[in-house]
């Protein structure tokens, strides 16, 4: 085929062919794995070369390369076949391109003492070398430029990179290094002590890089990947083994010593395979073909000697498979082609032959995996355990700690990831496909059970890097649940009627037929778990009642559907059957269908209502139509509603129309949609529930359009209504003035209000405190007028509402009507008590934005105290209504707002509004107060504080004269009981 010509100085040591697998001297193309050959017939067929050159056969599609040197060097398979490397005792390599028989580079110059071993990387893209100077050298075959240099060794006679290409192993006097090669900084990964006096003269790793197989004096040694030696090794004749090879299948290896033999050797018995292969002179290379069908050796004659195998390997064979070993690699090679079924069959003829053995279930339990079948997975990754733990072998039982160590990583960090989904979740659920009801303890035992939570236990997400998305992938798709939204009826199932039981064994009536019906429609639908409010809680323990209430908007957000049952809808209704449900009356539903992103609302006959074909209903333009008009939510919120205490006045008016069985649900079903999270107290009555609700709406927010309501005061503070129902009205909203009349009424003001007055006036009510509200009192800033007269109207003597006229200083008369019988009095009859009609203050009159609260999910709503709660930005601290009093320098509402905004705080009372700019904000001001506004009576107490005087209309007043600033000047602080 062609020599490659040398100059006299490179007496060539070694060589190395891409892509030949690490032997010594000669080397097989990648094609050699084709079975069309000529070479059948050469048993014994010596092919004769000359001296002084490099020369390349082609024999049948096999290529052979010989040096002038007498004695021969490595090879190596590469991914191309286009280049040779050799090494010479010029201490040079040179890289040749076999096509041109050129070299690619002048030679390679970094050795101090010959070259004896070159390798190629098993990407061709690097060449190692190794010298009698004691060093390796990593080089770029692309370049030619050193990489690296590794020192530290006696004499290297052998180098070899590891299948991966990322370890490379040398050998020298006593040892073999493994050193890693992936990254820039050079780092020794072990040292393997393989001879007590000689030299390592050959190296080479297993195809699946597990195993290093060293030759020195006449012993062949195997080593596991921890350096630590496998089985006895194999004694040849008693002297040197110079080159060694291995087959591509990993079956046998094969040495060439200076006995004039060639010799095979299994490599899972150690044992040597058939008759040696004499040659007439001592043999210092070898390689094999990679079908191991072929091999080629050199002498020290010259002579290149080309042998079947086919007559010595059918006993290898043999051999090798009644060992097991065979088909443990075999199975092996085949898992890596993702031919799962046909690795499993190799698996269990090896455990047939080593039944004590765990690497046999091992492979079993990868070729399972690979094949989906998790649960038979699942049990021979534990056989493969026992195994291991019963072990005589040290070095086994640190394997099978190995494993379990990373067992129990994957089954700590599953755990932490269901304990961070379940936080979400009910405390109880059915289990859909068992029917039976589990706490969250008995659910994660049904995962770690499950097909589920076994598929996660792969060797490569076991032995991989932890990747944290398949497994909270895995769990929340797991634990996903299913909630029910319904009417209760009479004789629901409790928790007891089905604790320990099988839903769908209880008899199939009245409202068990309903339980059975949800929980086969969550089923069919692929969701193992299902809630439902009558029998998944136990209305028996307080603690989980608490629990239960106040986290239930969270359950039913979080929920992958929830289920909309109405009873009292008949099968194939029309649009508007849904508006008449009594479902729709129900003071739960509100938050239980405001909540969820996924509902899907359902029939008598439990078909879907309207049969819209879609997935979610909430993406029903009909429906949320329908939903829309019969609730008065807006379309918006019915459709990706928000809990939270923003826009409390319209939230309330929502379930002011709406019923609940127990009078306390009617607050507690709130819970959830304004965000808060309070005792649960059944027993308390309606009033002080409800009270307290608004009690944390107001405190929390700051927002007073809770007190706009007309009907009869609560019990709990006498500005809360009695009743939900007292907000059923619509909001007092007077009407406000468009923009060009306040411009023009501020152009009048200008040259009427003086300056003074104006900045006074923004001053006070700019250092106001926000409303605060603890212990069912009220602390309401707010503008006072002086009631002066209070005289019950003749002829309106009603038994259920008085009328009464009222003057006030600085308000225009107006009349209010109140089911309280008042004091009358005049200026002409005064009596001790004191009334007052306010303004409460709202900083929307400041025209400033609103921070009542910024949109946040469900999610990371914050508890109550949260420093984000105060609608100003301000602390807890700030917050409190004695620090109120005993901090006259609090910062103003602008210096708040200035760190809301990222601007310079100034403090109005330093500057007093100065500039024409303040002026004319302290105006509009002025304007907006003159306008009509929702006031309250008052009444003063014996204590000092005041109680509200219901009314039922609003009471809408307004100042007589928007220029006379010095009338609305009482602003002030008032205690409400």
């Amino acid at each position: 085929m062609g020599t490659f010509s040398t100059t006299a100085t490179h007496k060539i040591d070694n060589v190395a062919i891409r892509p030949i697998r690490h032997v010594r001297s000669a080397s097989y193309c990648e094609r050699a794995h084709d079975t069309d050959t000529n070479a059948d017939d050469a048993s014994s067929h010596p092919l004769s070369v000359g001296s002084g050159v490099l020369q390349r056969w082609s024999t049948g599609r096999h290529l052979f390369i010989r040096s002038n040197s007498t004695y021969m060097g490595r090879g190596e398979r590469c991914t191309d076949n286009r280049r040779i490397a050799s090494g010479g005792r010029d201490k040079t390599i040179i890289i040749w391109d076999v096509e041109s028989k050129q070299k690619v580079f002048n030679p390679l110059v970094k050795h101090r003492d010959r070259v004896n071993s070159v390798c190629f990387s098993p990407d061709g893209k690097r060449l190692a070398s190794g010298s009698s100077d004691c060093s390796v050298v990593v080089w770029n075959t692309e370049t030619g430029a050193a990489l690296s240099t590794f020192w530290g060794h006696d004499v290297v006679w052998s180098v070899a990179f590891s299948p991966d290409g990322l370890k490379l192993s040398s050998g020298s006097l006593r040892v073999i290094r493994v050193w890693r090669t992936d990254n820039a900084e050079i780092e020794i990964l072990r040292q393997i002590n393989a001879d007590e006096v000689n030299d390592v003269r050959g190296v080479v790793w297993s195809p699946d890089g597990q195993q290093l197989v060293s030759a020195s004096n006449n012993k062949v040694k195997f080593w596991d990947s921890n350096g630590y030696q496998i089985g006895q090794p194999c004694i040849g004749p008693p002297s040197k083994i110079y080159s060694i090879a291995i087959s591509s299948d990993g079956s046998f290896v094969t040495t060439t010593s200076l006995d004039k033999t060639v010799r095979l050797w299994s490599t899972s018995s150690h044992q040597q395979i058939g008759q040696p292969l004499e040659h007439t002179a001592e043999v210092s290379c070898v390689a094999l073909s990679p079908n191991g069908q072929l091999l080629v050796s050199g002498d020290r004659e010259g002579n290149v000697w080309l042998w079947s195998t086919k007559i010595t390997l059918p006993a290898a064979t043999e051999l090798y498979s009644s060992s097991g070993s065979y088909f443990a690699h075999r199975s092996q090679t085949k898992l890596e082609r993702n031919l799962f079924l046909e690795a499993l069959s190799d698996a269990e003829k090896f455990i047939d032959l080593h039944p004590s053995s765990y690497l046999g279930y091992e492979l079993k339990h990868t070729a399972l995996h690979g094949a989906e079948r998790y649960d038979d997975a699942f049990e021979a990754f534990k056989t493969m355990l026992s195994k291991l733990d019963n072990a005589p072998d040290t070095q086994m039982r640190k394997l099978c700690q190995k494993h379990i160590s990373a067992f129990e990583v994957m089954e700590a960090t599953v755990r932490r990831a269901i304990h961070a989904h379940l936080e979400n979740a009910p405390l109880r659920l059915i289990d859909t496909f068992a029917g039976r009801l589990c706490n969250r303890d008995g659910q994660i035992d049904a995962f770690m059970e499950s097909t589920e939570y076994k598929k996660l236990l792969s060797p490569w997400v076991m032995y991989g890097p932890l990747k944290m998305e398949p497994i909270e992938e895995a769990v929340a798709k797991y634990f996903s649940w299913v909630m029910l939204s319904h009417r209760w009826d009479r004789k629901e199932p409790l928790l007891h009627d089905i604790q320990h039981k099988i839903i769908y064994d209880l008899d199939p009536v009245g409202t068990v037929v309903k339980l059975q019906k949800f929980c086969k429609v969550a089923r069919d639908a692929g969701h193992r778990w299902a809630w439902s409010d009558t029998c998944c809680i136990d209305q028996n323990n307080n603690v989980e009642l608490q629990e239960s209430v106040n986290s239930m908007f969270v359950w039913y957000h979080h929920s992958v559907l929830t289920i909309i049952y109405l009873s009292d809808v008949p099968p194939f209704s029309r649009s508007g059957a849904l508006a008449n449900s009594i479902w729709n009356t129900r003071g739960w539903t509100v938050q239980e269908f405001l909540a969820p992103n996924i509902v899907l609302f359902y029939q008598a006959d439990w078909t879907l209502y309207l049969d819209t074909g879609s997935t979610n209903h909430k993406e029903s333009v009909a429906i949320m139509q329908e939903l829309e008009k019969s609730t008065g939510i807006n379309a918006r919120a019915l459709v990706a509603f928000r809990p939270g205490m923003r826009g409390a006045r319209e939230k309330l008016q929502w379930a002011s129309s709406r019923v609940t069985t127990l009078q306390e649900d009617i607050a507690y079903s709130l819970f959830g949609i304004f965000g808060v999270h309070l005792p649960v107290i059944y027993g308390e009555k309606k009033q002080n529930a409800l009270g307290r609700l608004l009690q944390e709406i107001i405190a929390h927010s700051g927002d007073i359009t809770a007190l706009d309501w007309v009907g009869q005061s609560s019990n709990f503070n006498s500005c809360l209504p009695a009743d939900i129902v007292s907000y059923k009205a619509p909001p007092c909203s007077p009407p406000s003035l468009p923009e060009y009349n306040i411009q023009a009424l501020v152009s009048q003001l200008r040259y009427i209000v003086p300056v003074e007055s104006a900045s006074k006036l923004y001053t006070l009510l700019d250092n106001i405190s926000a409303p605060r509200f603890a212990n069912s009192r009220l602390q309401l800033p707010c503008i006072t007028f002086p009631v002066t007269e209070l005289r019950r109207r003749q002829g309106h003597d009603q038994e259920t509402c008085l009328a009464y006229h009222v003057k006030a200083d600085g308000l225009r008369d107006l009349l209010i009507t109140t089911e309280d019988k008042l004091t009358q009095f005049s200026p002409a009859r005064p009596i001790q008590q004191t009334f007052l009609l306010i303004r409460p203050w709202n900083r929307y009159d400041f025209e400033l934005p609103d921070f009542t609260e910024e949109t946040q999910n469900v999610d990371d709503w914050p508890e109550p105290g949260h420093l984000s709660d105060d609608p100003l930005g301000r602390s807890p601290e700030e917050n409190d209504p004695a620090d109120s009093r005993s901090h006259p320098q609090e910062l103003s509402l602008l210096v708040r707002l200035g760190r809301r905004f990222g601007a310079s705080p100034r403090r109005p009372r330093d500057n007093h509004l100065a500039d024409s700019q303040s002026h004319s904000q302290a105006l509009r001001l002025v304007v907006r107060l003159g306008q009509p506004f929702g006031a309250l009576l008052l009444a003063q107490q014996r204590g000092g504080e005041y109680k509200r005087i219901a009314s039922d209309h609003n009471i809408v007043a307004r100042v007589k004269n928007t220029a006379f600033v010095d009338a609305m000047m009482g602003v002030r602080t008032l205690e409400i009981l």
